[in-house]
Parts: structure tokens; C-alpha cells; sequence
């Protein structure tokens, strides 16, 4: 099951550019995530200018501008569980910390400021 799920994963990837690491930030799959991270994907990986830590910041912040559903921190908590910087700047140079700025993204700050503090 996993191997057809990293198939696809890596299919959507080679379809849109993401790698399969940032595809599953696109699709907020936390689960996936975990597990490619889990298999030594690099928390820090950084794909059409954003880093995995920005990218899951961008998505849960405008998904759920998009959506009105609620702020979310899953994909974010997960990257920073397996060790991405919560200060690397994208290739742009916007840091997790200005995404969550930017959309009032709350519970990610405190988040981050948690794991910056350490």
C-alpha cells in the first residue's frame, strides 16, 4: 500500500514539478509526509523557491483563507518534528515566520517561535 501511494505521490510529482515530499505539503497529507521524511527525504528541501517549511505555512494559511475552515498546523508540526529549520528562508527569502505573519497564521508562529527558541 505505501509503495502505490509514494507511486503515485511520485507520478503527481513528475506531472506538476513538486517533489513527492512537496506534494504531499500541496495536499496537506501529514501522513505521507511523515513517512517520506521517515525514509530520508531532507526536511529542508526546497522546490519551485520554497522550502518544505514554507510550502506546508503557505498551503495551511491560504487553504484555509480559501476555505474558511480553520488554521491548521499538521504538515508544519510534522516538517519541524523531523528537524526543518524554522529560520531557513525560501530562495526568495520569506522565512516560515513572515508566511505565518502574513496570514495571521497564529497557532504556526507559536509554533515556530517554540522551535526557534530552542
Amino acid at each position: 500500500m505505501l509503495a502505490g501511494l509514494l507511486w503515485q505521490r511520485l507520478n503527481a510529482a513528475m506531472e506538476n514539478t513538486w517533489t513527492p515530499a512537496h506534494q504531499a505539503v500541496e495536499d496537506e497529507d501529514a501522513e505521507t509526509l511523515a513517512q517520506l521524511l521517515a525514509r530520508g527525504v531532507d526536511p529542508d528541501e526546497v522546490c519551485d523557491n520554497m522550502t518544505l517549511l514554507t510550502h506546508a505555512i503557505d498551503m495551511e494559511g491560504d487553504g484555509a483563507l480559501q476555505s474558511g475552515n480553520p488554521l491548521t498546523v499538521r504538515t508544519a508540526a510534522v516538517l519541524l518534528a523531523f528537524g526543518a529549520d524554522p529560520k531557513l528562508p525560501d530562495p526568495d527569502g520569506k522565512t516560515p515566520m513572515d508566511l505565518a505573519l502574513d496570514y495571521g497564521h497564529d497557532l504556526a508562529a507559536k509554533l515556530l517561535q517554540g522551535h526557534i527558541s530552542e
